[in-house]
């Protein structure tokens, strides 16, 4: 299929949305409204794109008809300078159509649950499993996201030993993906008389949230458990049963909550939280596979990969995927990780778009 079949079948779908968007009963059924209105606004750029390409293509022809009469001198030679810049333009149109037609992984858009875990390291790992949570929790401030608490086991000395929260705005989930893995630091932690490194871990997963409907839970394979609240006395610390642990018997996935008010609240987020874990199980091993294609380290989702280190003795931090070290670590620690994110998803786009480039052509 030729680049412009392809954008002549976008332009097509665009027209669709644009009319369905203002049909009486599409603007009455709200979800259906804003799903097509999303859809409507990633489109209109790559119709932009093709009316551009088309625009060019035709001074590119009308350029090379002057030229060619050559009747004229002063006709040719102004035919040759719109001849020269509209190839120029053709061919930086056509490198941002390749990025453009790139398919959007269907998850993308989705919210997301961000889970921490510390890791290796006791104390020291806890309080940098804080840290990252407060990196993150910035970063989602300054996205003008929204986050809720779903759970959270303080550290004994600070941090978090677990912290788990839904994280809720535009293409959450297509951003913070690259973000699951352990990320390791090393620093000399305050309790260190002697002034040496230590290293620490944590663990960080990304899971896209999943509606009713990604994910066939059947209650028989669910095991319920109540317990009291615990924690270090925080106000949702109570001395009644509120706190629930649920137990997937087929996939021993254990998911607690104990943060909320009530019983029903925590029920309701664990189940939240049940249903991301086991749609992510199914998203993961879509990722390996399409990871093995790819030969990349970037997508594969591997939690237990190391990819990310932040070094306090040196300021630095380092991404192991794609080799970038920067040297602002209180930067990045105060959540100014967008160079991370641009580059991950940069690597990703390239591999995609090479596993696609047959698809792409004249």
């Amino acid at each position: 299929m030729s680049t412009l079949d392809r954008l002549n079948g976008i332009r097509q779908r665009y027209d669709e949305v644009n009319d369905l968007i203002i049909q009486p009963d599409i603007a009455s059924d709200h979800e259906r409204y804003i799903r097509l209105h999303k859809e409507y606004k990633e489109l209109k750029p790559i119709v932009e794109a093709r009316d551009q390409y088309i625009s060019l293509h035709n001074q590119i022809e009308e350029a090379q008809e002057v030229i060619k009469d050559g009747s004229d001198p002063e006709f040719v030679e102004l035919a040759q300078i719109q001849l020269e810049e509209a190839k120029e333009y053709l061919e930086k149109l056509e490198e941002d159509i390749k990025w453009m037609l790139i398919p959007k992984d269907p998850e993308d858009s989705k919210n997301a649950v961000l889970e921490i875990r510390a890791g290796a390291g006791g104390d020291e790992a806890s309080l940098f499993a804080g840290d990252l949570f407060r990196m993150y929790q910035r970063y989602i401030e300054g996205q003008g996201w929204k986050m809720e608490l779903i759970n959270a086991n303080e550290g004994t000395v600070g941090g978090y030993k677990e912290i788990a929260v839904e994280v809720s705005g535009d293409d959450v989930y297509g951003v913070l993906k690259y973000e699951s893995g352990v990320h390791r630091v090393q620093r000399v932690p305050s309790t260190e008389s002697q002034g040496r490194v230590h290293t620490s871990a944590a663990s960080v997963a990304i899971l896209p949230e999943a509606e009713e409907v990604d994910v066939d839970l059947d209650e028989k394979d669910i095991r319920r458990d109540t317990f009291r609240s615990s924690g270090a006395g925080g106000q949702h610390v109570n001395k009644t049963e509120s706190a629930i642990r649920l137990t997937h018997l087929p996939t021993g996935i254990v998911v607690e909550c104990q943060d909320g008010r009530s019983q029903h609240k925590n029920l309701e987020q664990a189940m939240k939280v049940l249903r991301a874990r086991l749609y992510d199980l199914e998203v993961q091993k879509h990722n390996d596979e399409v990871a093995q294609r790819r030969k990349t380290l970037v997508s594969t989702g591997d939690r237990s990969a190391k990819i990310r280190t932040y070094n306090f003795p040196q300021g630095r931090v380092t991404d192991h995927r794609i080799g970038l070290t920067v040297h602002n670590l209180n930067d990045v620690l105060n959540g100014d990780i967008q160079q991370f994110l641009d580059e991950l998803k940069m690597a990703e786009n390239t591999e995609r778009l090479k596993e696609g480039s047959e698809n792409f052509g004249a």
